[in-house]
C-alpha cells in the first residue's frame, strides 16, 4: 500500500502558507522504489514533506536517501570541508558524525554514546551571537526570541547548493511557546514552538512581488563573496534575521583563504523547479558579495543589501512563515533550493534537542528561468 500525502492547512494567521504537507504512514527505512518516485514528486512540489514517526532511522538511510534526490550529486556534505574552519559561523553549528561524516549532529544539551560521540556539548544557534542588536535577558526569560538566520544549505564557494536537505528531529525539547519579534518597526510577531524551524517559500517569495520588482529580479544575477561564512564572521545580522548590517566588517581578501577565481557563484536571482517548473526567488542574503543587474555591477555592498532586503523582506511576514511544530521521530525533507529557512528558539541550559542534519552538494547548478518562463510576468511596453 502506498503513502498518504496530507497537505498541511494553514491557519488563518497563515494566510500566505500554500507549502508543506505530511506524512504518517510511511517507513524511510524500508521505502520502495515506487514510494520513492513518489516522495520526490512530493518534495518538489510541497517544497516541505514531514514524515512522521520515523525514530528509527539511522544515518546511513538517511545519508542515502538524501543521495537519492540527486544522483549526479558529488558525494560530499554541501558545506565540504569549509564549515570546519574555526572562524566560520557555520563551525559553532555542526559537527559530523563520525559513523557517518556526511551527516551532521546539531542540537542543545550534551550528548553522550551517540553515533560514534562519545561525549559533546551542542549549543543551538543563538541571535545573540549573530545579530547587530539582541535581545535582553529579561525578553528572553519572558519568552520572546528571534529568527536566527534565514538562508538555504549552501557552501556558495566552490560546490553548489543541495536539491534537498533532510532534518531529522529525534528529541525535542519540552514544550514552551515563544514570541519571535522581527524588531524592525513593523510590529511583526509570531508565537512559535520552543526550536521550530522556520519556513519561507521562494516561489511565493517571487509571486507577492510588484511587477516592477519581478523585473528587477528577472534581469539580476547574484554574486556570493568567496569563503562567504568566513567573510561575515565578524559582520552582525539585521534583527529579523534576514541579511547583514553593512559596518564594514567583513573580511578583506587578504584575511580570507586563497581565494580561486573560479570558485566564486554567480547564479541567477530566479531559479525553476524542475517538477512544477514554477519560479522561485532565491537568494542566501547573508552571504551576496554584489548583484549584477542587466549585466552591470551594483558595486556597492550596503546597496546590494538594501536591495535584497525591499526584495525579501515581504516574504518573511508573519503570514508567510511556516513554523514547524516538531515531534519526536520527524523527518523532515525540504526542497533547499526552492526555500528559505531560520533556526528559532532561546533555549536554556537544560533544554535538551538533538537533531541529523543531511544535504549534499550537488554537480549541477540551479535550472535558471527563461524568457519564456517568465513571459507571463513581463510588464507589457
Amino acid at each position: 500500500m502506498t503513502f498518504t500525502i496530507e497537505p498541511i492547512i494553514p491557519t488563518e494567521k497563515q494566510s500566505g502558507v500554500d507549502f508543506g504537507a505530511i506524512i504518517n504512514d510511511l517507513d524511510l527505512e524500508t521505502i520502495t522504489p515506487e514510494d520513492f518516485d513518489k516522495l520526490f514528486e512530493a518534495v518538489y512540489t510541497y517544497q516541505v514533506i514531514v514524515v512522521r514517526n520515523q525514530g528509527h532511522v539511522t544515518p546511513k538511510t538517511q545519508y542515502e536517501l538524501t543521495k537519492r534526490f540527486d544522483p549526479k550529486n558529488i558525494d560530499e556534505y554541501g558545506h565540504g570541508g569549509m564549515h570546519r574552519a574555526t572562524e566560520s559561523i557555520i563551525a559553532r553549528d555542526i559537527s559530523p558524525l563520525p559513523i557517518q561524516p556526511q551527516v551532521q549532529l546539531l542540537g542543545n544539551g550534551v550528548v553522550k554514546n551517540h553515533c560514534g560521540v562519545e561525549e559533546k556539548k551542542l549549543t543551538h544557534p543563538s541571535h545573540t551571537v549573530f545579530h547587530k542588536e539582541i535581545l535582553t535577558k529579561e525578553q528572553m526569560d519572558a519568552g520572546y526570541t528571534r529568527f536566527y538566520r534565514w538562508h538555504m544549505d549552501a557552501a556558495l564557494y566552490r560546490l553548489n547548493p543541495p536539491k534537498v536537505t533532510t532534518l531529522f528531529g529525534i528529541k525535542n525539547p519540552e514544550s514552551r511557546r515563544e514570541i519571535v519579534r522581527y524588531d524592525d518597526g513593523s510590529n511583526d510577531e509570531i508565537e512559535v514552538q520552543l526550536g521550530t524551524t522556520a519556513f519561507i517559500s521562494g516561489q511565493r517569495a517571487f509571486e507577492i512581488l510588484p511587477p516592477e520588482m519581478k523585473e528587477l529580479a528577472f534581469k539580476t544575477q547574484v554574486k556570493y563573496a568567496a569563503h562567504p561564512y568566513l567573510w561575515i564572521s565578524k559582520a552582525k545580522a539585521h534583527s529579523t534575521g534576514l541579511g547583514m548590517v553593512s559596518e564594514g566588517k567583513e573580511l578583506s581578501k587578504d584575511e580570507l583563504p586563497e581565494i580561486n577565481e573560479a570558485d566564486i557563484k554567480i547564479y541567477p536571482m530566479l531559479w525553476k523547479n524542475p517538477v512544477t517548473n514554477k519560479i522561485h526567488l532565491q537568494v542566501h542574503p547573508a552571504a551576496v558579495e554584489d548583484l549584477i543587474i542587466d549585466g552591470k555591477p551594483v558595486g556597492d555592498l550596503k546597496k546590494v543589501r538594501e536591495i535584497l532586503y525591499e526584495l525579501q523582506r515581504p516574504s518573511i511576514s508573519p503570514e508567510n512563515v511556516l513554523a514547524h511544530e516538531w515531534r519526536d521521530g520527524d523527518f523532515v525533507i525540504f526542497h533547499n533550493r526552492g526555500l528559505l529557512h531560520s533556526v528559532v528558539g532561546s533555549l536554556k541550559e537544560d533544554d535538551f534537542r538533538l537533531f541529523h542534519q543531511c544535504n549534499i552538494a550537488s554537480a549541477d547548478g540551479p535550472l535558471p528561468v527563461t524568457e519564456e518562463d517568465f513571459a507571463p510576468y513581463k510588464i507589457a511596453v
